[in-house]
């Protein structure tokens, strides 16, 4: 199994909403009430910019959630698994965890989380059926989508490709 060059990282790939709300919607939606106090990406160094094939980590108040999309629908979360103070050894890229490298992601640290959600694309195309992880604060959101094998990033109300919320459904 590919560990994206992360000591002790199993991702577990699931496919479909069913699924990943079987598995993992009682802890998503446990996170509700607590603090988000980082989130950690990975980042390479010679072109300063996210390298978005890694996992983000939330970390809400010591429940750290690792989001990892891959193919055209595997998702992985996985829970406390990754200890961001170690390296990430990919061959030919020089990559690092970096805590909150995007503004957005700044403005949201030390919020509430007010709503955990798992997303699914309904459109007609070969994103059909992904499932995407958002959370909302009072004053902002995120959600980690697929963007066609690696992780996308949203900060808005409407969703990547012209999606609004009307197209997916929540936890």
């Amino acid at each position: 199994m590919f560990d994206f060059g992360i000591a002790g990282y199993r991702p577990a790939w699931l496919h479909g909403r069913r699924d990943v709300d079987r598995e993992h919607g009682h802890r998503l939606r446990g996170l509700v009430g607590r603090p988000l106090t980082r989130v950690w990406m990975v980042w390479d160094l010679q072109d300063d910019e996210w390298f978005c094939d890694c996992p983000v980590l939330f970390d809400f108040d010591g429940e750290q959630v690792e989001v990892n999309h891959h193919k055209f629908d595997d998702l992985s979360l996985t829970w406390n698994t990754i200890d961001p103070t170690r390296s990430v050894r990919w061959p030919g890229f020089d990559l690092r965890w970096r805590p909150e490298p995007l503004p957005e992601l700044q403005a949201l640290r030390g919020l509430v989380l007010k709503g955990a959600e798992l997303l699914t694309w309904t459109g007609r195309d070969a994103a059909q059926g992904t499932v995407d992880v958002g959370f909302a604060f009072e004053t902002g959101r995120v959600t980690v989508f697929n963007a066609l094998d690696e992780n996308g990033l949203s900060f808005d109300e409407v969703l990547p490709d012209g999606a609004t919320t009307d197209d997916f459904g929540d936890v």
